[in-house]
C-alpha cells in the first residue's frame, strides 16, 4: 500500500538528465558509492552496538552485490543499520541544492563526475547514471521499526510504501538502462569492485566460486577433495596499512607487494606511514627495482579514503620525485569525492606533501647509516629518487647532500664531502677550482679514462636520465667546483696546472702538421689544433666543448634558446699532440704519400676510440690497418 507521494526537494525538474550527460564519463563510480553507503551503515550498526545502543547479537554484517541480467538489475544489500521511511525521507529525498540555476552554470562543462556529486551530495543519485528505476527496500534496526520501500522512476517523483523487508538492513536494486548494459555482466562487475572496493572494511561478497575442500580419505588413507560452492569474498578488510608496524613481518609487506602488483619483483625498501596530528594518514609507500625505467613506472601509488580507493593519479599529495614510488596513502582527511582542483588547493594535501618528503629523508638516511654496504649496492635503484629530489626541491637537496652517492668508473661510492676531499688534492686546477671528471658512457670513452688514470685522476660515472640535469646541479651547489667529461679536451687542458708541456716540434713544423691534418680531414665542422702534451697521451684526441655539448643534450629536453643549441651542427676538436712520437714520425718524413698514410690512420684511430668510425670510413680503416701490418 502506497503511504505517500511526493517530489524530490532539489528544484529543479533537469536534474536527472543532467546527472546522465555530465556524469557518463565517470558513470562506474555508481557502484563505489552505492557499496560506501552500505559500508559506512554497516559500521555505524558496530559502532551503536559496542555503545550498547542495539539489542541482541548482530552477527557478522557483510554487503553483497549480486546481477540478474534476465531481469536487468543490480542489487547492492547490506545488514548495517537499515532507515525508517522518515530517515528515507530525510536522507534520500531532501537533497541539499541551492537552486537548479546555480548547478546548472556551475557544472555545464563538468567532466569530472567526482566533481559533482562531492559537492552536492549526491552519493546515492549517482545510481540513475546508469539505471532507469531505482528501488530501496529497507527496515531500520530500532525496535519496532517497520519496513518501508522507496520508488523513483528517473523523474523528481517517488513513491514511499510499507516494505516487505524482514531482516534488518537497506538493498538498492538499480533497473539498468539500456544504454549501461555493460554494467550487466558479472566480470565488468567484479573488476569495478576489485578497483574501488578492495580494501573496504567490511566483507563484501559477489557471486559464488568453487573452492576444493577435503572430504574424507581415500582407500589409500589419502586425502580426497570435492568441489563446493562458496562465496566469492572481494575484499581485504584488514590491509597492512592499517596494522601498526609492530604487528607486522618483512613477508607481510612482501605479500602486500604482491597483492597489488602481482607481476612486479620484490621492491628494495618500504616506509609505513602514520600520523595523526596535524592530519591523519596512514599508508606503505614501497621503493621499486626501477633501474632507467623513468616514465613505465609512474602512477603506482593508489590514494584511499577510510579504505575506500580514490585515485592514482596523486602528483599533487605525492612530491614529483616520488612519483616513482608505489603504494597505498589513505586519508580520512580527503574527501572521497577529491577533484582536481581540490587537490590542488587543500591546506592539508600540501602539508602530506611535507610530510611525506620528510619521512622518505629519515628513511634514507637511516639506512645509509645503519648500512651502508646494503645502501651502497641498491644505490642504482635509489639513486633515482634521490638525484629527482635534489634536482626538484631545495629542502630534499639539504637532507640529502649527506646520504647522496656518487660512483666512479671503478665502483666505489662516496658521499659528496667524501669525494671532495678525494680528488681535491690532484684535481685543483691553477684558478683553485676543484674539477671532477666523469663518463656518460663507460665503454666508448675508456681510452679517456685510462689517460686519466694513467695521471691518478679519478673519473665519475654519470650515465642515468637525469644526471645532466644532476651535473648542472653539482656545479651551482658545490662551491669552486667544475664538472667536464672526460672527453670534453685534452688532459691537461681539462685540468689546466702551472706546468705547461712544450712542444719538441719547431713552430715550421707544428704548422705544416696542421695543414697535413686539416688536408686529410677535410671536415668543416673538425677543428685542428697542435698542442703540446704529455707523450703517453694519444697521437690524435678528438673532443666536443663541454659547453656546446652540454647545451646540446640539453636542448633535446628544453625549447627557446636551447633548441638554437641542439640545431647547431656538432663541432669537434681535434688535438694533435706535439709530443707524440708517432706525429714527429710524421713531421719527419719526407714521403708525401706516407705521412697521408699516417695521418689518416692516426686521425681514424681517434675517430675509433670514440666510437664515430662507421661504415665505409670503418672497413677502408681495417684495410689500410691489414696493409701497413
Amino acid at each position: 500500500m502506497i503511504q505517500e507521494k511526493g517530489t524530490i526537494s532539489i528544484h529543479t525538474e533537469n536534474i536527472f538528465p543532467i546527472i546522465k550527460k555530465f556524469l557518463y564519463s565517470d558513470n562506474e563510480i555508481f557502484l563505489r558509492e552505492l557499496v560506501s553507503n552500505a559500508v559506512d551503515a554497516v559500521q555505524k550498526l558496530k559502532r551503536l552496538s559496542s555503545l550498547g545502543e542495539v539489542k541482541g547479537e548482530i552477527g557478522t554484517p557483510d554487503v553483497q552485490v549480486s546481477v540478474d541480467k534476465e531481469a536487468k538489475t543490480i542489487t547492492i544489500s547490506d545488514s548495517g543499520i537499515g532507515m525508517t521511511a522518515e530517515e528515507i525521507k530525510k536522507y534520500i529525498n531532501q537533497v541539499a541544492f541551492s537552486g537548479a540555476t546555480e548547478f546548472v552554470e556551475k557544472f555545464k562543462d563538468a567532466k569530472d563526475a567526482n566533481e559533482i556529486i562531492g559537492k552536492f551530495g549526491l552519493g546515492f543519485y549517482s545510481a540513475f547514471m546508469v539505471a532507469d528505476k531505482v528501488v530501496i527496500d529497507t527496515l531500520s534496526y530500532q525496535e519496532g521499526a517497520s519496513p518501508a520501500r522507496w520508488e523513483c522512476d528517473g523523474s523528481t517523483s517517488f513513491e514511499i510504501s510499507e516494505g516487505t523487508r524482514t531482516e534488518r538492513g537497506t538493498t538498492i536494486t538499480l533497473y539498468v538502462n539500456e544504454e549501461s548494459a555493460e554494467f550487466l555482466e558479472e566480470a565488468r562487475i567484479e573488476t569495478i569492485l576489485k578497483k574501488y572496493c578492495q580494501f573496504l572494511p567490511v566483507p563484501i561478497q559477489f557471486g559464488m566460486k568453487t573452492e576444493h575442500v577435503e572430504d574424507g580419505l581415500d582407500e589409500e588413507g589419502n586425502p580426497k577433495y570435492k568441489e563446493v560452492e562458496v562465496p566469492n569474498k572481494i575484499n581485504n578488510t584488514r590491509p597492512i596499512w592499517t596494522k601498526a608496524p609492530s604487528e607486522l613481518k618483512d613477508q607481510d609487506y612482501l605479500d602486500f607487494y604482491k597483492e597489488l602488483y602481482p607481476f612486479s619483483e620484490d621492491p628494495l625498501f618500504w616506509i609505513h606511514l602514520n600520523v595523526d596530528y596535524p592530519f591523519n594518514l596512514t599508508g606503505v609507500l614501497y621503493f621499486p627495482k626501477v633501474k632507467n625505467e623513468l616514465e613505465l613506472q609512474r602512477n603506482k601509488i593508489k590514494l584511499f579514503s577510510r579504505q575506500v580507493f580514490i585515485t592514482d593519479e596523486v602528483k599533487d599529495i605525492v612530491p614529483e620525485f616520488l612519483m616513482l614510488l608505489h603504494g597505498v596513502i589513505d586519508s580520512p582527511d580527503i574527501p572521497l569525492n577529491v577533484s582536481r582542483s581540490f587537490l590542488q588547493a587543500d591546506g592539508n594535501v600540501k602539508k602530506i606533501n611535507s610530510y611525506i618528503t620528510k619521512k622518505v629523508a629519515e628513511k634514507l638516511g637511516e639506512m645509509f647509516k645503519t648500512d651502508r654496504k646494503s645502501y651502497e649496492e641498491k644505490w642504482k635503484d635509489i639513486g633515482l629518487f634521490v638525484k629527482y629530489g635534489m634536482i626538484s626541491e631545495d629542502k630534499f637537496y639539504d637532507k640529502a647532500k649527506d646520504f647522496a652517492l656518487l660512483e666512479n668508473v671503478a665502483k666505489q661510492y662516496f658521499t659528496l664531502p667524501e669525494y671532495a676531499a678525494k680528488v681535491s688534492p690532484l684535481q685543483t686546477d691553477k684558478s683553485s677550482d676543484v674539477v671532477y671528471l666523469y663518463s656518460d658512457n663507460p665503454a666508448i670513452q675508456n681510452s679517456y679514462i685510462q689517460n686519466a688514470a694513467k695521471q691518478d685522476y679519478d673519473v665519475l660515472q654519470l650515465d642515468g636520465p637525469l644526471d645532466t640535469h644532476f651535473i648542472s646541479l653539482l656545479e651551482n651547489k658545490l662551491e669552486k667546483t667544475k664538472l667536464k667529461r672526460v672527453d670534453a679536451d685534452v688532459m691537461n687542458k681539462l685540468i689546466e696546472k702551472d706546468h705547461e708541456y712544450e712542444s719538441v716540434l719547431s713552430e715550421d713544423q707544428q704548422n705544416l702538421v696542421k695543414a697535413l691534418f686539416e688536408k686529410t680531414i677535410n671536415n668543416s665542422t673538425m677543428n685542428v689544433e697542435v698542442t703540446a702534451m704529455n707523450p703517453e697521451e694519444m697521437p690524435v684526441t678528438i673532443t666536443m666543448d663541454e659547453f656546446m655539448r652540454r647545451m646540446k643534450d640539453m636542448s633535446k629536453m628544453g625549447g627557446g634558446m636551447m633548441n638554437f643549441y641542439g640545431s647547431l651542427p656538432d663541432n669537434y676538436k681535434v688535438s694533435v699532440n706535439s709530443n707524440n712520437k708517432l706525429i714527429q714520425k710524421i713531421a719527419a718524413t719526407e714521403d708525401e704519400q706516407e705521412k697521408e698514410q699516417l695521418s689518416r690512420q692516426a686521425f681514424d684511430l681517434a675517430l675509433l676510440s670514440q666510437g664515430m668510425l662507421k661504415g665505409e670510413a670503418l672497413t677502408a680503416f681495417v684495410q689500410r690497418s691489414v696493409g701497413m701490418m
